[in-house]
Parts: structure tokens; C-alpha cells; sequence
């Protein structure tokens, strides 16, 4: 139920606190920065479910900057946005969830079912 102020800018979204991260992967105080502690080639997938449908987007940001596959930028307003993209990331690199484009307020669905990240590495 975290309800977020989505800037045309972006704004990071901040992930529950059910984690299961392993030692090669931390998470900030706010749980919005993620860094891989191991250099691979890596999966990432997202999805972000909110109340109400919104024309705002999706994407995640790989150390600060914009990653254009993962980006979900709909024509028409959604309610369930996800993404799954393969990305070689090296140690220290981060991973952050964002929800960008038109200004609004953006309520999760509660629990887990609000927004998920899921950083596995495949070699």
C-alpha cells in the first residue's frame, strides 16, 4: 500500500523488507539501490502493480543511469508493469527500480504483490 509521488524525473521505488539477497548482493537503508558485489552476466526482471492504472513508466536505472531495454514506457495507462532483460554488470555496480513520466501518486498494491526485483546471476 506505499503510496509513491512519481516525478516526470523519476522516482526510486522502494522494495518490501521480505528479501532474500545473497552475499553478493546489497540493498541501501531505503532498500531502493541494490549493489552486485560479483562480476557476471545477470538477469534482471521487475514488475511494479499498482491500485489504479497510471500513464506513468517503468525502468531500471543501472548505476544512476537509464537502461532503455528495460523501460516500459505504455501508450495507454497500465496497472501492472514488468520487464526482463540479460545485462553484464560488474562489481559495484548498481540496480535501482524507478517509475518515471507523468506526475501522479502511485499506490503499490500491499505486500510483496506491490513491486518485486529479482537480480540473479547466470555466470
Amino acid at each position: 500500500g506505499t503510496v509513491l509521488t512519481v516525478l516526470v524525473g523519476g522516482t526510486l521505488v522502494p522494495l518490501p523488507n521480505s528479501q532474500v539477497l545473497s552475499p553478493d548482493i546489497t540493498a541501501n537503508g531505503a532498500n531502493t539501490v541494490f549493489t552486485v558485489n560479483t562480476t557476471g552476466r545477470y538477469q534482471l526482471s521487475y514488475s511494479v502493480n499498482t491500485t489504479a492504472s497510471l500513464a506513468s513508466g517503468t525502468r531500471l536505472l543501472i548505476n544512476g543511469v537509464a537502461n532503455t531495454a528495460s523501460t516500459v514506457a505504455p501508450a495507454v495507462s497500465l496497472s501492472h508493469f514488468s520487464n526482463e532483460i540479460l545485462l553484464n554488470l560488474n562489481a559495484g555496480d548498481t540496480v535501482s527500480l524507478q517509475m518515471f513520466g507523468i506526475a501522479s501518486a502511485a499506490t503499490l498494491l500491499p505486500g510483496s504483490a506491490g513491486a518485486t526485483l529479482s537480480i540473479t546471476r547466470l555466470s
